[in-house]
C-alpha cells in the first residue's frame, strides 16, 4: 500500500491507494472494497435508528468493513444532543463488541466525547477525522488516547502547520474527506510540514494502519 486515505466520500479506485470509503447504512454499497459504516449525527432519523444499527452490526462482521463511522457529536445542528449521544453510544458499543476502530465527526463537543469514551470504557482506537483545532485541543485528545486525522484543513489552513508538527508520528492519519485534491497532495503537505519525505510519511502511516486496523499490506 503506497497511500492510505482514512476518510473519503469518493471511491477513486486508484492503484496503490487504499481508501476507507464512508458509508451510511440506509444507502450501503456492497461493491466498495474497503469501507467504514455509521450513522452521522447530521443524518439521524429517529424512526430509522434501530434498522440502521442492525445494518451496521451486520456489516461490521465483514472483513472489508474496517471501522465504525463516521459517527459522533455536533453541537451546531438542530438534532438534540441527547439523541445524538444515545445513537453515538450505541455505535461505540458495537465497535467495542466487534473490535473495530471508530472514525469520529465531532463539532464543539470534545469534552462530551471524552466523557463518553471514559463512561463506556471504550478501548478500541478512536480517530478524529478532519482535525482542525488548536494545539491545546490536540494535546487533550492525544492524552486521552485518540488518534487525529488531517486532510482538507492541512491543505487550506496554514495555521494548522504548527499543530500538525506537534503530533507524534504514531498518532496521526491523513485523509481527503470531500475535497477534490487527491491523497497524494495531503501526503506531500504532511511531508513538507514534518520536514521529511513522502516516503517517510508513507512508512509512518503504514505502521499506524497496521497498529490500528490490525492488517498488513
Amino acid at each position: 500500500m503506497e497511500f492510505f486515505n482514512l476518510h473519503t466520500h469518493h471511491f477513486t479506485n486508484q492503484s496503490g491507494i487504499l481508501e476507507l470509503v464512508n458509508q451510511y447504512p440506509h444507502e450501503f454499497d456492497a461493491k466498495l472494497p474497503f469501507y467504514s459504516i455509521g450513522i452521522h449525527p447530521w443524518y439521524i432519523t429517529e424512526e430509522r435508528v434501530d434498522a440502521d444499527l442492525k445494518i451496521i452490526e451486520t456489516q461490521l462482521q465483514q472483513s472489508n468493513c474496517l471501522a465504525v463511522g463516521e459517527c459522533g457529536l455536533d453541537k451546531r445542528i438542530e438534532i438534540p444532543l441527547e439523541l445524538q449521544q444515545v445513537v453515538f453510544e450505541k455505535q461505540l458499543l458495537l465497535a467495542q463488541k466487534y473490535n473495530k476502530p471508530v472514525v469520529i465527526h465531532c463539532v464543539a463537543a470534545f469534552d462530551e466525547l471524552i466523557v463518553i469514551k471514559r463512561k463506556l470504557n471504550i478501548s478500541v482506537p478512536i480517530l478524529i477525522h478532519g482535525f482542525s483545532k488548536n494545539a491545546i485541543v490536540a494535546k487533550q485528545l492525544l492524552e486521552q488516547g485518540f488518534y487525529l486525522s488531517f486532510g482538507k484543513y492541512l491543505l487550506r489552513n496554514p495555521a494548522l502547520e504548527s499543530v500538525f508538527k506537534s503530533i507524534p508520528q504514531e498518532r496521526f492519519f491523513l485523509e481527503t474527506d470531500t475535497v477534490e485534491d487527491g491523497i497524494k497532495a495531503v501526503y506531500e503537505r504532511a511531508a513538507q510540514y514534518k520536514k521529511t519525505t513522502v516516503e517517510e510519511i508513507q512508512k509512518i502511516i503504514n505502521n499506524n494502519f497496521s497498529t490500528v486496523f490490525g492488517i498488513q499490506f
